[in-house]
């Protein structure tokens, strides 16, 4: 059976629309969106399938979708808007702007591992419940208070959960107001893009059903056979142990749930459109929401060259293929088109947004099926990221 996929698609995109639907017929997309923009205008506005997994709801223009870890990028942006306008120093120590966080020898990180995934929180020593997570003040003080599971700034390693509270507090701290609040009143509705990190009651309705490894859309899940039986307590109790711990001790519980769907995890439930992500990249491109040199630093490698992550490597032995920027994933491996400075992030399941200033362009794919990756990408992104670049639309552009 086809797909029926609507929406707009520029001529010299329509490759990329002959992609999108093959996601459908060949690689188990069920519902999906596509947004591409470039030059300021959409050339590619694209959706089909459907928002669950019976078939009952169609895949609609404005159907929200969970996009996991690509909330990062819209939680990074918010700290980034800030040191735009001068009330967030990078290289300041996080205890300036929340002095609970100086316990347990951290007093002198700066705020700059907290966005490249060097301060080794991945999450506290004891394990937490669902429920804990939706608790802001809590979870907050549970990781101001704990060790760190590595020397800060000594290894880079992807704080899968905990990025989100440990940036949004920081963001909180200084504006006075949650994160997913300043993202929506600063960013996203003076721009009408479509996403949320605490999505409203009044928009549940709209959000599409996650449809993950066990059918039932639960992050945790998606990491299950990476988990041993007990605490991990060091990490060379298992070489998965850093995974382990960041699914494991911050576990999000059923994403398809009103509470998670509600509250503000900012690493891993942003709901969004694909046009809305796109829409936000694209006013980054636009330099309608930082300056040039704002843009320019959040995209420098923060990293050693060649440095592995000591949590995704595991998954991904032959090194990874982007760079840590400062809450961003920086196209050095070029697997997000030609041109290396690109940057953006991807989510657990297949989702990913980015942008190529260079180009004057902006992407995001969104989807409710997991498929093979994790939050380094998918076999449908990658197919259709390289439909984009291939079209006649960019003839002659590398970056």
């Amino acid at each position: 059976m086809t797909t029926a996929v609507q929406g707009i698609c520029a001529p010299e995109f329509e490759n990329v629309r002959a992609e999108f639907e093959r996601n459908f017929a060949e690689r188990g997309d069920v519902g999906a969106s596509l947004a591409v923009r470039l030059d300021g205008e959409f050339v590619v506005d694209l959706w089909g399938g459907d928002a669950d997994a019976e078939g009952a709801r169609p895949w609609e223009r404005d159907t929200l979708v969970n996009v996991y870890s690509t909330s990062k990028g819209m939680t990074a942006l918010c700290a980034h808007l800030l040191v735009d306008r001068g009330e967030l120093d990078l290289d300041a120590p996080v205890s300036r702007y929340w002095p609970e966080f100086a316990q347990a020898g951290k007093g002198d990180v700066p705020v700059r591992w907290l966005l490249s995934h060097r301060v080794g929180l991945l999450g506290p020593r004891e394990r937490l419940t669902p429920e804990d997570v939706y608790d802001w003040e809590k979870i907050c003080a549970v990781l101001a208070a704990a060790e760190p599971w590595w020397e800060p700034g000594t290894a880079q390693g992807y704080h899968a959960v905990s990025f989100g509270f440990l940036v949004g507090e920081v963001v909180r701290r200084i504006t006075g107001v949650s994160l997913g609040t300043f993202l929506r009143t600063e960013i996203t509705e003076p721009l009408g893009a479509d996403l949320y990190i605490g999505t409203p009651a009044a928009e549940h309705g709209r959000c599409a059903q996650l449809i993950g490894p066990d059918g039932g859309g639960s992050l945790r899940s998606l990491y299950a056979k990476l988990l041993e039986d007990g605490p991990v307590r060091s990490l060379d109790a298992h070489p998965l142990a850093p995974l382990a711990l960041a699914m494991g001790h911050l576990p999000t519980g059923n994403v398809n749930s009103a509470a998670c769907r509600s509250a503000e995890i900012p690493a891993a439930n942003g709901n969004a459109t694909a046009r809305g992500l796109a829409e936000v990249y694209g006013a980054l491109v636009d330099g309608k929401i930082v300056g040039a040199d704002t843009l320019a630093a959040l995209r420098e490698p923060q990293g050693r060259p060649g440095e592995p992550d000591v949590v995704l490597s595991a998954t991904a032995p032959d090194g990874l293929p982007f760079s840590w920027g400062c809450g961003y994933m920086i196209n050095t491996g070029g697997y997000l088109g030609p041109n290396k400075g690109a940057f953006g992030h991807g989510g657990a399941g297949g989702s990913f947004a980015f942008c190529d200033p260079e180009n004057r362009l902006s992407y995001a794919y969104a989807m409710n099926k997991f498929g093979g990756g994790t939050s380094g990408g998918d076999v449908r992104n990658f197919a259709l990221v390289e439909a984009v670049y291939a079209a006649p639309g960019l003839a002659g552009r590398t970056g």
